[in-house]
């Protein structure tokens, strides 16, 4: 099996493009719909592009930290960041939301793999492997199981 670089999925949330974007685009948040993060440290209050944060993570007994930059923080639009690990590209995380009418939103949730063809792949791939415990080549199906809960949860709570 081919590895996948990129995964993403979709989910019909019975609110607005606003209330949705407010959820996801508050990192402090993530822990409440992540089945991984379990805590996160902001590095100051306005959610914009540049703002950092560091993400706290766990599964199964293993747990690990992300520094987080913003990319991406349009209101009612896009939320994304950049996972970085000792310096290195990790992986690029996002929400697209678009409004589908009659107050429903299509919250997909989105992530790259950005180990690959950069300055240290095979050593932030190594250490990705010793500190979750999911090799390279998983991750993407990891972290598909893990959008779909991430997306149940934001639908509930959105609900």
């Amino acid at each position: 099996m081919e590895r996948e670089w990129v995964a993403e999925e979709s989910i019909v949330v019975p609110s607005g493009p606003r209330e949705v974007y407010a959820a996801v685009a508050d990192p402090r948040r993530a822990g409440e719909w992540s089945p991984e993060v379990f805590a996160v440290w902001v590095r100051g209050d306005a959610v914009r592009p540049g703002l950092r944060f560091v993400g706290f993570n766990r599964l199964g007994w293993r747990i690990w930290f992300t520094n987080c930059r913003v990319t991406a923080a349009v209101p009612g639009e896009a939320f994304a960041f950049r996972v970085s690990s000792f310096g290195m590209a990790v992986a690029l995380w996002g929400y697209r939301i678009e409004d589908i009418g009659d107050g429903t939103t299509r919250l997909t949730e989105y992530w790259e793999d950005l180990r690959r063809d950069s300055r240290g792949a095979a050593l932030v791939s190594l250490l990705g492997r010793v500190f979750t415990g999911v090799p390279a080549p998983e991750r993407a199906a990891v972290n598909r199981r893990g959008m779909r809960t991430t997306l149940e949860r934001i639908r509930a709570a959105l609900s």
